[in-house]
């Protein structure tokens, strides 16, 4: 065969295959709107709209699972610390405790200082994962962050209004992860 001879039967394959290639190629929407031929084609249909709809609705599960793992990873990550940063904010009480029980005084006391340097790194490393503090004295008590111990009456300030302070609360990323304990004024 020679080169010509091949040259028009490529041209003719090209053509055929292009032109079952933008047959394919055509809209569902024009297939769809077009009258069947027979049933079989009828049913074909169905069965490709079917499948579509079936692998746009697994894509969409896919995605919402994807989207959901992404969540809970995030969540595992800020929360991650959450059994011992409420192990650690009990130390950070102790200290307060500790310094609470020695009067302060003139002289140097180098086991106070201690005690009071080591309560300021704990509290800037809490700080530093996010761990904050609900120190509530003197704003309106919020259910939401405060737990009221008792209620006293008192007539100089306004009722709801958190007194004094029994124990701290803390938060971590926004979450509570203990309530601050507090004394509560009510009306006279």
């Amino acid at each position: 065969m020679s080169d010509q001879q091949k040259n028009p039967n490529q041209e003719a394959e090209q053509d055929l295959k292009s032109e079952a290639v933008e047959e394919l190629l055509e809209p569902e929407a024009e297939l769809l709107e077009a009258e069947p031929e027979n049933d079989e084609l009828a049913k074909a249909l169905e069965e490709v709209a079917h499948y579509k709809e079936a692998a746009l609705r697994a894509q969409a599960d896919a995605q919402n699972v994807r989207r959901r793992a992404e969540q809970d990873v995030e969540k595992a990550h800020k929360f991650g610390l959450e059994k011992f940063a409420k192990s650690v904010v009990s130390v950070a009480d102790n200290l307060e405790r500790a310094l609470t029980s020695t009067p302060a005084t003139d002289e140097p006391d180098l086991v106070r200082e201690g005690v009071e340097l080591t309560l300021k790194d704990l509290l800037e490393t809490l700080s530093r994962f996010e761990v904050k503090v609900v120190d509530p004295h003197g704003e309106p008590f919020n259910p939401e962050l405060h737990q009221a111990m008792t209620m006293v009456p008192n007539p100089e300030l306004e009722p709801n209004t958190v007194m004094d302070v029994i124990q701290k609360g803390y938060t971590l990323h926004g979450r509570l992860l203990r309530p601050a304990m507090v004394v509560v004024s009510s009306a006279a």
